[in-house]
């Protein structure tokens, strides 16, 4: 089977430093892979490279047969790759369904001169699903900056959902939730994969347990290890210099 996204011995310096170092990672279509590592671990500038972000020093980066590392951000973005960072950036001032309206409009390219033209029922219907499987149709029409910090969380995941992404990048989901939203979110990531590949970059292990089959550490910027989380967890390497603190 022909890696959806296949990241190969990409090496990235900073001041001499070697934040990845002859990284090697593949996702399949429809799985959903949790990253985690400690701090420094090269979790971040992976994310980075693999939007663009950032360039390599050494190895490629390719998704469905396309080298992102020749590619500007927003044509990997065109590709299907969307992220979400983990401060989640929602429209305040504007309702849950303005947000993802906005960001379907943002799709096209106009953003800015499609603000009162008609929406098509193909992103009618992008929308109601999103707003389903983040659990805020019964909020559509509240402004966000009034959601709980949780709710703001799935807000930006059904903006990133309404772009139709191949790809899901999402970092730190669940820091600062409560359990309920903790539990929540694990749903919503969970019901995405298959449709979409997705990769979940967090510190929370019992929410990494919740959710992963396989997981990939990180460790001084390449794989510590990579497996079925049952088999991560006891691995002396794991344990000693992430799991063992």
């Amino acid at each position: 089977m022909t890696a959806l996204l296949d990241v190969q011995h990409v090496t990235v310096r900073f001041d001499g430093f070697r934040a990845l170092n002859d990284l090697t990672l593949t996702l399949e279509s429809g799985e959903l892979r949790c990253i985690v590592g400690p701090n420094g671990a090269g979790k971040t500038t992976l994310m980075d490279v693999i939007t663009g972000k950032t360039r390599p020093d050494a190895g490629t980066v390719r998704f469905e047969g396309h080298d992102l590392t020749r590619l500007p951000e927003h044509e990997i973005a065109r590709l299907g790759i969307g992220r979400k960072f983990q401060r989640p950036t929602v429209f305040p001032g504007h309702t849950v369904f303005e947000n993802l309206e906005l960001t379907t409009r943002g799709k096209r390219g106009v953003f800015h001169k499609l603000v009162f033209s008609r929406l098509g029922s193909e992103e009618l219907h992008s929308i109601e699903r999103a707003l389903e499987l983040i659990g805020l149709s019964d909020l559509r029409n509240s402004l966000a900056g009034l959601l709980s910090h949780g709710q703001k969380q799935w807000l930006e995941i059904g903006m990133l959902l309404v772009q139709e992404p191949k790809l899901l990048l999402v970092d730190e989901p669940v820091a600062g939730m409560t359990q309920h939203e903790i539990e929540r979110t694990e749903q919503i990531l969970a019901s995405l994969a298959g449709e979409h590949t997705v990769v979940v970059v967090e510190h929370d292990m019992d929410f990494v347990r919740s959710i992963a089959s396989k997981v990939t550490v990180l460790h001084e910027g390449h794989v510590l290890a990579e497996g079925q989380m049952r088999d991560v967890q006891q691995d002396p390497k794991v344990v000693e210099v992430y799991l063992g603190a």
